[in-house]
C-alpha cells in the first residue's frame, strides 16, 4: 500500500510585487555610472510589467533591482517581434556601464 500524500498550493495565484527599497549604497554608484554613460539622462525607478523572477523574489523579502544598461528606440525595438533590434553601440556602451556597476557594487 502506497503511504498517502497530500500536497497543498500555499498561495492562489501571482503574489503581489513589492517595491525594493531604494538603496543609496546602490542608487549612488547606478547615478554615478548613468552620468558618465548618458549624461543628461536622469535614473529613474520604474517596475516592469513584464516576467521576473524578482516577483517571486519580492513576495519572501529579496530584494531585486533591474538595472538595463542598453539604450532603445521609443518604438520598443520591435521587442519580442521578428524585427527586434538595438543599435550596435548601445550594446556596446550597455555592456561598459553594466560591467562598470558590477565592479562599483563588488567593492
Amino acid at each position: 500500500m502506497l503511504p498517502a500524500i497530500a500536497i497543498e498550493q500555499k498561495q492562489k495565484g501571482k503574489p503581489v510585487a513589492k517595491m525594493p527599497p531604494l538603496d543609496p549604497a546602490l542608487i549612488g554608484p547606478m547615478e554615478a555610472l548613468s552620468a558618465k554613460y548618458f549624461p543628461g539622462v536622469p535614473v529613474i525607478p520604474a517596475m516592469s510589467t513584464g516576467a521576473t523572477d524578482g516577483l517571486h523574489l519580492s513576495a519572501v523579502d529579496i530584494p531585486t533591482y533591474g538595472v538595463p544598461g542598453a539604450w532603445g528606440d521609443p518604438d520598443g525595438n520591435g521587442a519580442h517581434g521578428l524585427d527586434e533590434r538595438l543599435e550596435v553601440r548601445s550594446v556596446y556602451v550597455g555592456r561598459d556601464y553594466l560591467f562598470d556597476l558590477v565592479k562599483a557594487l563588488a567593492q
